[in-house]
């Protein structure tokens, strides 16, 4: 039984760490969080296992990681509280073409983070081309374009040459 707990209370303690890191940090994996989840992976068998290296063990902690982790999917289906907790909220980082400082700030995203979103994902170049662009639970951002009116006003601004 202890081999259980000791398996519950570090998943939890995971879960709330990586929850805490943000978003945008498990969208982009980089090689020095790679090394970081090795070495937190390392610390966390041994946590787990603690002196037992057995065959039985380490299938007792296994199974548990497996029936947690289906737990965790059934209790997200069923409460979107627990979902949110746990997965995150959506967060608009820019609202009609006007970046949300507090918000970008705060899930340490830049305006180039933005700008390369919408560029790959709509061939959109300006912030006055993006209706929304949303930080999505995965860490991704997603864009959603200004209507076609707006996207030619700002193209007849920017392309048009002064009179004189």
């Amino acid at each position: 039984m202890d081999i259980v707990l000791r398996v519950l209370a570090i998943y939890l303690i995971i879960v709330v760490l990586f929850r805490t890191m943000g978003k945008r940090t498990m969208a982009q994996v980089t090689t020095v969080d790679l090394v970081l989840l090795l070495v937190i992976s390392e610390a966390t068998q041994q946590a787990m296992l603690g002196d037992d290296y057995s065959i039985t063990t380490s299938a007792l902690a296994i199974i548990t990681l497996m029936f947690v982790d289906r737990m965790a999917d059934l209790l997200k289906f069923k409460s979107t509280k627990f979902s949110r907790l746990i997965e995150g909220a959506p967060i608009v980082l820019v609202e009609h073409g006007k970046p949300l400082e507090t918000r970008m700030r705060k899930e340490h995203i830049n305006i180039n983070d933005v700008l390369l979103a919408a560029r790959k994902q709509q061939g959109l170049l300006h912030l006055t081309q993006i209706e929304y662009a949303i930080l999505e639970s995965s860490g991704d951002i997603s864009i959603i374009p200004a209507s076609d009116a707006a996207k030619q006003e700002h193209v007849d601004r920017t392309t048009s040459a002064p009179d004189g």
